[in-house]
């Protein structure tokens, strides 16, 4: 292993015991609480949306979130151990077929929908025999 590898290994290792990352893949509903710096003041900024896209890549993983705002699609792509990046939480999970739903930039209203994961533990209800 080389020195480079060795520093992102470490660093890695550093962010994962500061902040944990929830398992989640394209399809689910995010909520990134974002720092966001005006002037001389912090302040965390909620963002809420469908994860569309999703690079696991060590150091450099990332994913991206699209939402809609007053109308307009958004993306944003957030690097996954990044420092503006202060907590993720997973709102819903989506039952998807593909890794990238870009698809959805073309989609509006019903048809954009994602089908929900069941979450939870197999307590028998909602199952029918």
């Amino acid at each position: 292993m080389n020195t480079l590898q060795q520093l992102e290994k470490d660093y890695m290792a550093e962010m994962k015991a500061k902040r944990a990352v929830p398992e989640f893949s394209p399809g689910d509903t995010l909520r990134v609480h974002v720092k966001v710096t005006e002037g001389q003041r912090e302040r965390i900024q909620a963002y809420e949306g469908v994860c569309i896209a999703r690079k696991n890549a060590g150091l450099n993983s990332s994913f991206t979130v699209r939402k809609i705002s007053f109308g307009e699609g958004v993306e944003r792509v957030f690097p996954l151990f990044a420092p503006i990046v202060d907590k993720i939480e997973v709102v819903r999970k989506g039952r998807v077929r593909r890794a990238k739903l870009y698809y959805l930039r073309d989609r509006r209203g019903r048809s954009a929908r994602i089908a929900e994961e069941a979450m939870g533990g197999n307590d028998g209800e909602g199952e029918k025999a």
